[in-house]
């Protein structure tokens, strides 16, 4: 597998003088995935749970809606200059019947670390239709849960103690129970890690829950938390006017700015149970 972190040599400059040592940074790598052996997709992400992201990312961009809609996934020979295997190939195989990805559409699938998938064809082609919308869900939540989940997914972010350079998505109860948190040095990666160990641990639709991302709220990541039905999206930042204008649509709440004792809530007021919060 690949390495998490790496140590790379810095120059450190502070007040009191100049030293050199070694720094550790999060990693970052390119990993193809593949499907049935054709290649679909190369992210820029950090080794680890690299099969969670892989079912993440073919959930949230329809070409799968259960686990059983996937036969296999396993990592293909991909030499490095040592010629040993680095991990940074991924093929899964769908099960029978199931349809590939639909060639029709016109994707740029190269994604990096920062913005997700590029070169869209349009901007209805990301408005995925989903067998899970959460516009239904009955979930309510307090805004006192709400406040304590920014320092809980803080908390869980162990690669980050040592880098600061990782995004964190993490899901919780809608009591504000912690079920999982992923890293990664992109949003989405993180995103679809989670929403990938939901799928393997057939829990999708995401109903009851809250997912809690460490970033701003993009139009993606909406688009993504709609696929996998999760009725409640908070970040610690802003979110861009399509992400509010695509909650709207999809009947999800959409919590920006979750940060000490506030928010603020775009879409989905009526989910939020409001008192006045403790200071």
């Amino acid at each position: 597998m690949g390495r998490v972190t790496v140590r790379r040599p810095v120059l450190k400059i502070a007040a009191d003088g100049t030293t050199r040592r070694p720094d550790t940074l999060a990693a970052e790598e390119p990993m193809e995935i593949r499907v049935d052996g054709r290649p679909l997709s190369v992210t820029m992400r950090t080794p680890g749970h690299d099969v969670e992201l892989a079912h993440g990312f073919l959930l949230t961009e329809g070409v799968i809606h259960d686990r059983e809609q996937l036969s296999s996934a396993r990592y293909c020979d991909s030499p490095g200059p040592d010629g040993r295997n680095t991990y940074n190939v991924l093929d899964v195989v769908l099960a029978p019947g199931v349809q590939p990805p639909d060639s029709s559409v016109t994707r740029n699938f190269y994604t990096t670390s920062s913005c997700g998938v590029c070169g869209k064809a349009a901007l209805d082609s990301v408005r995925l239709s989903t067998r899970h919308s959460p516009a239904a869900d009955p979930l309510t939540v307090a805004s006192e849960t709400l406040v304590g989940l920014p320092d809980q997914l803080r908390a869980a972010q162990r690669v980050f103690d040592t880098t600061g350079g990782l995004h964190a998505a993490g899901l919780f109860s809608g009591d504000g129970e912690l079920l999982v948190v992923r890293e990664d040095v992109g949003r989405h990666n993180a995103v679809d890690k989670v929403l990938g160990w939901a799928l393997l641990a057939q829990r999708v639709p995401l109903a009851g829950c809250v997912l809690m991302v460490s970033g701003r709220a993009s139009f993606e990541l909406v688009q993504k938390a709609a696929m996998a039905g999760v009725p409640v999206l908070a970040a610690v930042s802003a979110p861009s006017s399509l992400a509010v204008d695509l909650a709207a649509e999809q009947g999800m709440t959409l919590v920006g700015f979750l940060r000490g004792r506030s928010m603020n809530v775009y879409t989905g007021t009526e989910r939020i149970v409001t008192k006045d919060i403790a200071g």
